[in-house]
């Protein structure tokens, strides 16, 4: 998949990006207010731009939503994640500190967005290093369990998807699955694994997803779509 980014007045930063998957052309809003546009490679770069255009009032009223559903913290807030609580203070500079498995954050104020962001960065810190701690074991643990052999692990912040899988049988993993219940964090797993075998989501993908998870990929597959891969 390759992508260009085009500054459009209105609407803003648009992503297009050639897909070898695609039948159709398919338009994204994400959590950032960003445009990604997927795309048939038979399609003409005009094809897709006029796709874009003649949709704009759908797009400005998706990144109107985004703004209703942004995450703001404040002093009764908390955050619990797989091994650690986040609790927030107010102070006189910004800080973290932990004792045990509590982690407190401390802003000047929760109002402005240099504070929304600071705590957004910690939280993302804590979930790459619980990522590091618990993916790759538990990867490993469903590989030995259901037969299948890969090469490396790596854990990354991505945007786009939760997991992939290389041609190399390389599998990269997504820090922002920790927020997901361990039943999805499975799915994923199970479901990259499974591209170890079957490089594609055809019929003998989901045939084999399903051996291996009670027939219910679909239903977990339509679960895990529920959650955003860049909400705190």
């Amino acid at each position: 998949m390759s992508g260009k980014v085009v500054q459009f007045k209105q609407i803003g930063t648009v992503t297009f990006s050639k897909n070898r998957r695609s039948k159709n052309i398919k338009i994204s809003v994400k959590p950032d207010k960003s445009v990604l546009v997927s795309f048939p490679f038979y399609c003409t770069m005009i094809e897709v731009r006029a796709f874009v255009h003649k949709n704009q009032a759908w797009i400005l009223h998706q990144q109107q939503k985004v703004d209703l559903k942004k995450n703001t913290f404040n002093l009764n807030s908390k955050v619990e994640t797989k091994l650690h609580s986040v609790e927030f203070n107010l102070g006189n500079t910004f800080n973290v500190e932990t004792k045990k498995t509590t982690v407190l954050i401390t802003v000047l104020d929760f109002n402005s967005d240099k504070s929304q962001n600071y705590i957004e960065e910690i939280i993302t810190q804590i979930y790459r290093f619980e990522a590091k701690k618990l993916l790759p074991s538990q990867l490993s643990y469903l590989a030995e369990k259901e037969g299948f052999e890969y090469q490396k692990v790596t854990i990354r912040n991505n945007k786009r998807n939760w997991g992939s899988c290389s041609s190399k049988n390389n599998i990269s993993l997504n820090l922002q699955m920790m927020k997901l219940p361990d039943k999805l964090i499975d799915y994923i797993l199970l479901h990259e694994l499974v591209h170890t075998k079957i490089k594609n989501h055809g019929s003998k993908f989901w045939e084999k997803l399903n051996e291996i998870t009670n027939n219910k990929a679909r239903e977990l597959a339509k679960q895990v779509k529920q959650y955003s891969t860049y909400s705190i």
